[in-house]
């Protein structure tokens, strides 16, 4: 999987599988460049932007300005990605919008002004990162679980679009990822355990491999969807969550 000189965009890079995906990117040779709203590690080693994907004038200026230093991009990676909890008669409307706004609309916006430029070049890849959420029904996550199952919707919908001129685009969903989110959402390590043993309060199986991915895990199959390893491979959506789905 080579990318050298190849122009890599990667969404909600500052952090998690965002972060490891543009790492592995860069290492696989390719101009990187990462788009979050804050970047709070110490160092980054690839070219970061600050940007709110759910802006959608933000998202516009932005993009001009990349395309008009650099008017080619060959691969997208949409990985910014929100996760607010609540069933449906607790969540806020506040929470169920930033799920769309970030999880749906953002990539929606970015595909507005990079749609024309992957069709003028007649090649190019997109990965989405989605959720095995969206493929099965979670107790305190309905805004989760709809955002991702609508972004998995319009990522194939984009493929179909692009499918003519040469352009792939396929997704990526992760289970339970080591990751700041999924941290912040069990409490920590000590969490882990028992998502890998099954929550049968929650109607989880638990993961038949015994472990959580790491995000290094995750970015695997980003690159290899992104590479001309998959050149015969588009609108598929790999599941990438230990077997936790397997009755999905």
């Amino acid at each position: 999987m080579d990318f050298t000189n190849k122009c890599v965009w990667v969404t909600g890079a500052g952090q998690g599988i965002g972060l490891q995906v543009a790492l592995r990117f860069q290492a696989a040779g390719a101009q990187v460049i990462g788009f979050d709203r804050a970047f709070n590690e110490p160092a980054y080693t690839f070219r970061t932007v600050v940007l709110d994907v759910t802006d959608p004038i933000a998202v516009e200026q932005v993009c001009q300005e990349m395309l008009g230093q650099q008017p080619r991009i060959d691969v997208l990676v949409n990985g910014a990605g929100v996760l607010r909890l609540g069933n449906s008669d607790e969540l806020s409307v506040d929470d169920w919008q930033a799920c769309f706004d970030v999880n749906v609309s953002g990539p929606f916006y970015l595909f507005r002004q990079l749609v024309p430029v992957f069709k003028a070049q007649g090649q190019g890849a997109v990965v989405s990162i989605a959720s095995n959420a969206a493929h099965v029904p979670r107790l305190n996550m309905a805004a989760y679980c709809a955002s991702k199952a609508a972004m998995v919707a319009l990522n194939n919908c984009i493929g179909l679009e692009l499918a003519e001129h040469g352009v792939r685009c396929n997704l990526v969903s992760p289970g339970s990822t080591d990751t700041p989110m999924l941290r912040d959402m069990v409490g920590g390590p000590q969490g882990f355990t028992r998502l890998v043993a099954g929550l049968p309060e929650q109607y989880k199986l638990g993961i038949p491999l015994r472990k959580i991915a790491t995000p290094d895990e995750i970015a695997n199959v980003v690159l290899f969807l992104a590479s001309d390893l998959a050149s015969h491979v588009t609108m598929q959506d790999l599941v990438v969550d230990g077997g936790a789905t397997l009755t999905a």
